[in-house]
């Protein structure tokens, strides 16, 4: 029944697959405790958020604080809070990466 599929041994495989599981799940702790940080408006603006993509701290420097423009932060604080998003996802792709290129897979599977 499964002959026809290059000689590819199920039990080989789902062995892989089980410990592939096991690295994700591994893998998804650590980047979990991990935080990354994110600036804009050249820093003055920070931004905290660690692997599941929660904000663990906001920075503003005063000089980003001007009541006649309060619009300014709001953008530098949007534009903080989505490049630290980015930077987690890019983050969780990178591991991801490693982790299907160390069991054979192709880039991209998951």
């Amino acid at each position: 029944m499964f002959g026809g599929m290059g000689g590819m041994n199920m039990n080989g495989m789902m062995k892989k697959v089980q410990k592939m599981q096991k690295q994700m799940q591994e893998m998804q702790e650590q980047l979990k405790q991990q935080t990354i940080e994110a600036t804009a408006g050249g820093g003055v603006v920070k931004i905290t958020m660690d692997g599941e993509k929660q904000v663990k701290g906001i920075v503003i420097d005063p000089s980003a604080v001007d009541p006649e423009d309060v619009e300014m932060l709001q953008d530098l604080l949007a534009a903080a809070f989505n490049e630290a998003t980015k930077k987690v996802d890019e983050k969780m792709a990178g591991e991801m990466s490693k982790l299907t290129s160390s069991m054979g897979l192709p880039p991209g599977m998951f």
